[in-house]
């Protein structure tokens, strides 16, 4: 029997503090639920996530989806959430990672693909297109832009969308 596709929801949890952009999930990537129930709202998915891992509310700076993929039975939909932290991200949450300006070059241009198929980004690439889309509202999205303070405003900055360049190079051949 053929099944219709369903819908899930990741969140990258992301803190900024004067030493940089942190990811609150740890290495191991977003978090995620489970499929979205019909009478389901994405949104209450989010929340609830965030709420299960300790993040309430009152912590939230912006929620913003900022893609969506295929991905085997389910459409992904992603989700950058900029959560606030007073002082340090790490004494609040010792698992976090830094996100460094550095991380795009260390680890490459996503995998090229030709233009009539469909691009599988990394985990990695899924990130840094959630932060290079925070950038772009930081400049295009006036309660966004309001929402983020100078930690993540000097962190931004550097940052430029880059859609047009992720996928740059020649497939081979």
């Amino acid at each position: 029997m053929l099944e219709k596709m369903g819908i899930t929801v990741e969140v990258w949890p992301l803190a900024a503090d004067e030493t940089g952009i942190w990811l609150l999930s740890s290495q191991d990537g977003p978090w995620e639920t489970g499929p979205v129930l019909a009478d389901g709202d994405v949104h209450f998915e989010v929340e609830t996530l965030l709420s299960e891992h300790g993040v309430t509310m009152a912590d939230i700076a912006v929620i913003h989806s900022t893609s969506w993929r295929p991905d085997g039975p389910a459409v992904v939909l992603t989700y950058a959430v900029v959560v606030r932290v007073g002082g340090y991200a790490l004494d609040a949450y010792p698992q976090a990672v830094p996100v460094t300006a550095a991380l795009p070059e260390a680890v490459g241009k996503a995998p090229p693909h030709g233009a009539a198929e469909v691009p599988v980004p990394r985990l990695v690439d899924v990130l840094l297109h959630s932060l290079r889309h925070l950038r772009w509202l930081m400049d295009g999205d006036a309660e966004t832009g309001a929402a983020l303070d100078e930690n993540w405003r000097r962190h931004l900055a550097p940052l430029r969308p880059a859609l047009a360049t992720m996928y740059s190079e020649r497939l081979a051949g």
